[in-house]
C-alpha cells in the first residue's frame, strides 16, 4: 500500500508544497532478519510477525527537513498510525528520527537516548516483568522520548538529557522545544482525537513520549 498526500507544512521555507508519502508493507524477509538479530521479536513474543506492519513514512526533523522514517505497528492500527503521522507533518511538529529498535539492539534505553521515535519492541512494562508492554503488541508509540521523558513516582528521570524538559512548558522558538509535548498541544490533540491514550495524563508516573491504543 502506497500513497502520497499532498501537504502544505508550515516549517519549510525553501518549497511551497513537500510531500507525504508512505508505504505500509507485512513484514519482510530482510525486516525480520534485522528484528530477530537484534532480538526485539522472537517466537516467544505475545504476537505473530503476520499481525504486525512496517510502515515507511516521512516526517519533519530539527532542521525543518523532510526526511524518510520506519516503524513497525499492529496491522490493525497501521492506516491511523500513517494518518496522525501525516496530521503532524501537516502541523510542522519535529521528530528527531524514527527508526526500529532492531538498530539498537532493542534496547529501550539506547533507543531513548538518541531520542529516537519508535513503537514495536516486544518487551515487558517497565518495572513489572511478568507483564508485556502494549510496545510488544505494535500498540505503543514512544514520541521524541528525550524532550517527553518518563517520570518515576518520585520525580526521577533516568536520561540526563531530558532533564531540562522536567518543568513542562514551552519555552523557546527551536525545534526542540516545539518537540516537548503538552496536554493542550496540537500533537496531543491528534493522537487523542484518533482514540490514543497519553501517558502524560496519567496520575502517578508520568510518561510524555507515550500513546497507546487498546
Amino acid at each position: 500500500m502506497k500513497k502520497t498526500i499532498l501537504l502544505l507544512p508550515i516549517l519549510l521555507s525553501t518549497a511551497l508544497f513537500s510531500q507525504f508519502n508512505y508505504n505500509i508493507s507485512p513484514i519482510t524477509s530482510e525486516v525480520k532478519e534485522r528484528m530477530l538479530q537484534a532480538d526485539s521479536w522472537r517466537e516467544s513474543c505475545p504476537i505473530p510477525l503476520l499481525d504486525l506492519r512496517y510502515v515507511q513514512m516521512n516526517y519533519l526533523d530539527f532542521n525543518g527537513e523532510t526526511q524518510s522514517g520506519e516503524i513497525i505497528v499492529h496491522k490493525e492500527v497501521a492506516d491511523e498510525v500513517v494518518s496522525i503521522f501525516s496530521e503532524l507533518y501537516e502541523i510542522g511538529y519535529p521528530i528527531r528520527q524514527m527508526r526500529l529498535v532492531s538498530d539498537f539492539n532493542a534496547d529501550d534505553w539506547e533507543s531513548i537516548d538518541a531520542d529516537n521515535t519508535s513503537a514495536f519492541n516486544c518487551r515487558p512494562v517497565t518495572g513489572n516483568k511478568k507483564k508485556w508492554s502494549k510496545h510488544a503488541y505494535g500498540r505503543a508509540i514512544d514520541l521524541n522520548p528525550l524532550e517527553n521523558p518518563y517520570v518515576s513516582r518520585t520525580g526521577h528521570i533516568s536520561h540526563k538529557a531530558s532533564l531540562k524538559y522536567k518543568k513542562r512548558r514551552h519555552r523557546k522558538n527551536t525545534n526542540a522545544d516545539k518537540a516537548v509535548l503538552l496536554k493542550r498541544d496540537k500533537a496531543t490533540k491528534i493522537f487523542k482525537k484518533y482514540g490514543w491514550s497519553w501517558g502524560g495524563d496519567w496520575r502517578t508516573i508520568k510518561d510524555y513520549q507515550h500513546f497507546v491504543k487498546k
